[in-house]
């Protein structure tokens, strides 16, 4: 079955072509790491792949269909978990969903949402007052939401500490048993490699690397 086909992208910011004919195959239920440096262009692919920024050069196909043209209906498969929560800060966390929910037209159990993330779904404080890890949790529970078939994820593992990386290794590793396909750009190879099968590597906005995790070097550092 067809997942996300990436075909000779190119992407500029003015003058600066911050990708350059990057072409990848991304299969259905694969789960597949974005690597690089700050700047090499990994939050870019994923905002084009999340029809938040449109490609100047190439195409990207989701399930046999261009992205692009057809993005108001393929949105609805697509779920972000972008490297800033971007949270209703006065809400609190259970109001938060239920105004996505409400947006998305989805019909969700919020207080079984905020419990599968680890908040307790009586709490009625704001999210502002949150800690870090706390508005990523919040935002892991917004994604979950709509039950994706494309999961793409930049940095998830910030703001978590190591058993909050854990526990999120185990919310992928369900996404995954479900069928969903997974894009994720992350400083932290050692970490996501559990649960990828690929890895793409940008430099430059060009890839120099692209293939199965265990052909990767066993350290990896970027930053």
């Amino acid at each position: 079955m067809p997942g996300i086909v990436i075909d000779k992208v190119s992407r500029r910011y003015g003058r600066r072509w911050a990708l350059t004919h990057v072409s990848c195959e991304v299969a259905s239920g694969e789960s597949w790491m974005l690597l690089g440096h700050n700047g090499s262009g990994k939050s870019t692919l994923l905002r084009c792949v999340a029809t938040a920024q449109k490609v100047h050069q190439g195409e990207i196909r989701f399930g046999g269909q261009s992205l692009w043209p057809n993005r108001g209906a393929l949105r609805e498969k697509i779920a972000v978990l972008s490297h800033a929560p971007a949270l209703y800060d006065d809400l609190s966390a259970g109001e938060n969903l239920q105004v996505w929910a409400r947006l998305g037209g989805h019909q969700a159990d919020v207080p079984a949402l905020l419990t599968r993330v680890g908040i307790d779904p009586a709490r009625r404080d704001p999210v502002r007052t949150f800690s870090a890890g706390m508005r990523r949790r919040v935002a892991i529970a917004r994604m979950l939401l709509k039950r994706p078939e494309l999961v793409l994820l930049d940095e998830p593992f910030t703001a978590l500490d190591p058993a909050g990386r854990r526990w999120l290794l185990d919310v992928i590793s369900e996404l995954r048993a479900g069928g969903a396909t997974l894009i994720m750009a992350t400083h932290l190879p050692q970490v996501a490699r559990e649960v990828a099968d690929r890895a793409l590597i940008l430099e430059a906005g060009k890839v120099v690397f692209r293939g199965a995790v265990d052909e990767l070097p066993a350290e990896l550092a970027f930053e």
